[in-house]
């Protein structure tokens, strides 16, 4: 693309501000070689203040994460959180993981709110996500920062932001945050001083008390039961759940872990895995390697930053990988039998999972005859949903995300991969005493509330207009009602709700606003369900994604005969890549696995 004025302000304004030498040389040397193509990638769109905060690419730019953003972010944070009741006094909670940059953009971060009076509880060293929230939850701070990108790739890195409910930010407070960091993006004096943060009289480091904290909470939620000697192979993807794992299951009384030791210590290039996140296919071929060599009956996997849990079985020789559904409906189940211990009134207890995760705990809570919400994607909202059921005197006491996510703890309002690991081994133990285990429990859920058979996953759409193309398409195939399709494959489509800004529509409300009843997404998000006569029904959630160039893909069916419910799930995804998506039309190259 050719040079442009308002490229070359965006370039002037970096080059004044910056004082990082290697991200300012990156965008001179972009001018002096007149790329102008890869300076409208890095300068063209600031950074959006979006889904749990920030997260890019580790590049200069307005579009990439780096020290001058990070610089203005904090600064905006402490602008909006200085606000709040005793702000100065109560303070912020600042971690950080091991990725490049991290330890850095921690000290940043805390020296602006250091400038701006508010005292910082920072973490020494790297820690977990999960602590962060738990930080908040337990100083009573206005809010907190965790600098990690989770299971995205080694070059990008991110700048998590809780309030001061310990929960993920949702709008109103996400606008707002991301107007005061527009209204504070010139560097104060002192912003760039990363190395004597710790120096500062208002710096604490609470890292050792809130490890003992963390670990306390843990021995109470799971009081010790009968020793079940399980072998479990564990990998912490190079990242920073193996201490805590080891310290939380010595706590609980669980059986000790077999590392995966390629995997075990924190590595910021993670050199075993094309993409450090456990759900990725082949992800877990050295866990499988060691979990076979240690004749392990379960692999636990956490992903790098340690908030998501993944688990498998070795059932008949070979192993059966666990999906983010089938661990909620396990999970869901063993909530379910703990809070059944307490003899507490079961229409009092509730769960709450996003809404493209199963139906299946919807089906367990019509029979059972407890609360089932799901709510907008994302655990910033399945968070914030459960504080407003507790305040209603509900008991929520699990959550989740199809994305492996998952809170047990009633105590913090974030996805924890410690707890999840736990949860999910304290079952298998029982189960083992029983004569069974999670894959023959899981079994016997389908056969008590039906076959719920998931099949999610994304096609790569790189160019905006395409994508655009595509969702306008969807909102005009049919000369039916609003014009959305009225058939996926074998499936009738009998109910649609679109929470996409600008199109909110839902059949099942009243005509004629149609109004949905959950909050609408900045991104597409479309939600269609049906039913054949047979009695086989699916569920399809269609959205973009806030962070990657991915048109992603939630597609449930449930009925009485798994076989059956399969092969009607095949052709209704062959029908979304072909007939709706026009995938090969469209150069979408297929859904991805």
């Amino acid at each position: 693309m050719p040079q442009s004025a308002r490229l070359d302000k965006l370039v002037a304004d970096w080059l004044r501000l910056d004082k990082n030498p290697t991200t300012r040389s990156e965008i001179q040397q972009l001018w002096d070689n007149g790329d102008w193509d890869e300076l409208e990638r890095r300068m063209g769109k600031r950074i959006e203040f979006g889904t749990a905060g920030l997260r890019a690419k580790m590049e200069g730019g307005w579009a990439r994460m780096n020290d001058l953003i990070i610089i203005q972010a904090a600064q905006g944070l402490a602008a909006h959180l200085s606000t709040l009741p005793e702000a100065a006094k109560r303070g912020v909670v600042v971690g950080h993981d091991h990725r490049h940059n991290s330890e850095r953009w921690a000290n940043l971060t805390a020296r602006a709110f250091l400038l701006k009076g508010i005292r910082v509880y920072l973490f020494k060293g790297v820690v977990h996500t999960p602590l962060v929230p738990f930080g908040v939850k337990k100083l009573g701070a206005v809010g907190g920062v965790m600098v990690t990108a989770s299971h995205n790739p080694a070059e990008d890195n991110g700048w998590k932001v809780y309030y001061e409910n310990a929960v993920q930010i949702i709008p109103p407070f996400d606008g707002q945050i991301a107007q005061a960091i527009n209204d504070n993006l010139e560097p104060e004096e002192g912003a760039w001083d990363a190395e004597t943060v710790r120096e500062h009289s208002l710096c604490e480091d609470k890292t050792n008390v809130m490890r003992y904290e963390y670990h306390s909470h843990i021995a109470a939620l799971f009081p010790p039961e009968e020793y079940v000697d399980l072998k479990l192979t564990h990998t912490a993807f190079h990242g920073l759940a193996d201490l805590s794992i080891a310290r939380a299951f010595a706590y609980t009384g669980l059986p000790p872990l077999h590392s995966v030791r390629a995997q075990r210590d924190p590595d910021p290039d993670f050199p075993t895995l094309a993409f450090p996140n456990p759900e990725e296919k082949g992800a877990l071929s050295l866990a499988l390697q060691t979990a076979e060599l240690n004749d392990s009956e379960f692999i636990l996997a956490n992903d790098p930053d340690a908030d998501r849990f993944l688990a498998a079985e070795k059932t008949k020789g070979s192993w059966h990988i666990f999906t983010g559904d089938e661990l909620g409906a396990l999970l869901a189940s063993f909530t379910l039998e703990e809070y059944r211990k307490k003899g507490k009134p079961i229409e009092k207890l509730a769960m709450v999972a996003s809404t493209v995760s199963s139906k299946m705990l919807g089906a367990m809570a019509a029979k059972e005859g407890f609360r089932f919400e799901d709510c907008l994607t994302g655990f910033k909202y399945i968070g914030n949903r459960a504080l407003e059921l507790e305040a209603e005197g509900y008991s929520v006491d699990f959550l989740y995300e199809e994305a492996i996510g998952y809170a047990v703890s009633p105590y913090i309002r974030d996805k924890d991969g410690i707890t999840a690991a736990i949860a999910f081994v304290r079952l298998a133990a029982r189960l083992a005493t029983r004569g069974s285990s999670p894959l023959k429990h899981l079994r016997e859920l389908y056969e008590k509330y039906g076959y719920f058979v998931t099949s999610n996953s994304y096609f790569r759409s790189s160019d905006t207009a395409v994508t655009k193309r595509i969702f306008d398409r969807l909102r005009a195939m049919s000369k039916e009602g609003k014009g959305y399709p009225t058939r996926l494959g074998p499936f009738p489509v009998q109910s649609v709700r679109d929470l996409t800004e600008g199109y909110a529509y839902d059949s099942s409300q009243l005509a004629p606003e149609h109004k949905p009843v959950l909050p609408l997404s900045s991104g597409n998000m479309i939600t269609f369900s049906g039913k054949c006569e047979s009695g086989e029904g699916f569920v399809l959630t269609i959205r973009t994604s806030g962070t990657e160039p991915k048109i992603k893909y939630y597609l449930e069916g449930n009925g009485r005969d798994p076989d059956g419910v399969k092969g009607l799930l095949e052709e209704a995804e062959k029908a979304l890549a072909d007939d709706w998506m026009q995938a090969e039309e469209n150069g979408l190259g297929g859904a991805q696995a």
